[in-house]
Parts: C-alpha cells; structure tokens; sequence
C-alpha cells in the first residue's frame, strides 16, 4: 500500500480510475480503514468516469497513530461535554481535514468531488466550507452538524458500542465483535449477507486492529463542536443523504446538515441504517454520479434547503 507524507504525518492512499479523469475523495469514518469502502462502490464510481482516491485517516489503517497521546476517558469525556466543559484532544477534525487537504496537494489534484460518510462526512463539510476553491461539489452521508440536542444513538447501539471482544487477544474473538458492531448499525432492509460482512470486517482487522486510535477520533469528534456557523458559509453544490433507519446517527442529524448549507439538497433513504450495503450501490452511485454533475435524478425527489 503506497503512503504519502501530508500535515506533518504519513498516509495510507489508493487511488483507483483514469487519472486524468474528474477527481473523487472518498472520506471514511470513525475507524473505518480506506479498504473499508466497498469494492462495489469504487468499482462503479471509476465506470462512472472518476478518479477514486481514497485514504486511512490519521490513526487509522496504515497511516500515522498517535498513541503517544494515550487512550482517553471516553466517559469522563461525556460528562464533560454534558456540561460544556473543553475537551482536550490529541487532534482535532479540522487537523483530519488538513490531512486531507495534504492528500490531494501531494497527488497534485487541485479540486475535487469529495464524499464522506459518518465522521467522514464531518470532515468532507470542513474541507467544503475552509477550502471552496479545492472543493467542486460535497457529499454528506450519515453524518450530522455536531449540534448539541440532536437525538444519539440508539439504547441497543451504545450498548453494543461499550461492549469489548470475548478474548482482546483473539483474532478471531475481534472479527465476531466487529461483525455484531456493523450488523447492529447496518440497514434493516439491505442486510449485508453474513459471508460478505465477515470477509469486510476480516480484512480490515487483519490489516489493521487500532481500538486506542478509534477512542481518539471520538474525542476529535467531541472536541471539535458543532459546525452550524461553518456549514452556513459552503458555496459548493451540497447532497446530504441519510438513512432513515440510522441507529448510530438519526435521520435528524442529516436533516439539520442539510438545513445549515445554503442550497443543499437532503435524500432520505428508507431501510438504511448506518452502512453503504450492497443492494443500495446502485443508487447512491447514481445520486453522488448526477449531484456530481449537477443533475437530479428523474425519480429522486430530495428536499431542497435554501437559507434565507
């Protein structure tokens, strides 16, 4: 896997398609490796004409850890932002998004469509309202403005979330504990075959098994507040699309993303949960290929949000 030096640290990056075609960013979440992106959905946005790039955030994969930072007091730290207090974190999302940034200068790409997913797509909203000149067009997946009152996950979701694997030091224990994590956020209606989950989880395990690092980009995520007054000044063609089945992050939470950029269309998709599963590759290659070139599908009707 190649690597490149961007924002002080070293990065994992792919890149897939013609690369003189358009470019893409693709912006995973929280612990999400850049394997992580379904073969599916890469394979079909290259057909579409772009050039894929894709990348290990910091803490991540192959990329840069910062475990000198340590593991934070996850809990402590939900206290603290309860109650308004800062919150010290090792990095902060804006220092992802730099990292982003560094990934497209390196490779010489001067714009980009990016797409981001979960944390990721708070990452793609930074990159859209700090960098408009390097940003031809933001997609929002599963994502949410940070605003404090948005509804959280579900009861059975953070249970899930605060459970730890059967044996930490069991390859195999961490695969099924990963496996009833996606299953869990995963879309009700678009199941991910059991086989095929496994082998996703499998790989991105071996690869790479970093649970300090995924603490860390928690405390990103908390650390970094909400960007309500930032989403307000994007200029580039916003899509938002959610689930409305999201146990992780609410349909809410993409409602109020799309309700903060100014022209931004919102998707609400019935039976996503909190994935990119197989039987929906389709259509949201569809909906990131025609908001890429500033089209709307013929059966799509997205709600359309204009700040007044």
């Amino acid at each position: 896997m190649p690597t490149l030096n961007a924002n002080g640290i070293r990065i994992a990056f792919d890149t897939a398609g013609d690369p003189k075609a358009v470019p893409l960013l693709l912006v995973h979440g929280l612990g999400m490796q850049l394997t992580a992106w379904p073969d599916e959905f890469v394979d079909g946005l290259v057909e579409l004409g772009f050039y894929v790039i894709r990348f290990d955030n910091r803490d991540c994969g192959l990329s840069t850890k910062f475990e000198q930072a340590g593991v934070p007091n996850l809990t402590l730290a939900w206290l603290k932002s309860k109650l308004g207090w800062p919150l010290r974190a090792a990095y902060r999302l804006d220092d992802m998004a730099e990292d982003a940034i560094g990934v497209l200068s390196a490779l010489g790409v001067a714009r980009a469509h990016v797409v981001g997913v979960s944390m990721g797509g708070m990452i793609a909203q930074i990159l859209a309202a700090r960098y408009p000149q390097r940003i031809l067009s933001l997609t929002s997946i599963m994502s949410s403005t940070c605003r404090r009152g948005l509804p959280g996950p579900t009861k059975e979701v953070r249970k899930m979330l605060s459970s730890r694997p059967g044996d930490a030091a069991d390859i195999e224990s961490i695969i099924d504990q990963g496996v009833k994590i996606m299953r869990a956020i995963g879309s009700p209606a678009y199941p991910t075959p059991e086989k095929l989950l496994r082998k996703r989880v499998a790989r991105s395990v071996r690869r790479s098994y970093c649970p300090g690092g995924v603490a860390r980009q928690m405390m990103a995520i908390a650390a970094s507040g909400d960007r309500c007054a930032q989403l307000a000044t994007i200029t580039a063609p916003a899509l938002v699309i959610h689930g409305a089945a999201d146990p992780l992050v609410p349909p809410a939470c993409g409602e109020d993303t799309a309700s903060r950029i100014p022209g931004a269309r919102l998707e609400i998709i019935e039976g996503m949960g909190h994935d990119l599963p197989p039987q929906l590759a389709e259509r949201l290659l569809a909906l990131i290929d025609a908001h890429a070139r500033g089209k709307m599908l013929p059966d799509s009707t997205p709600r359309l949000f204009v700040k007044q």
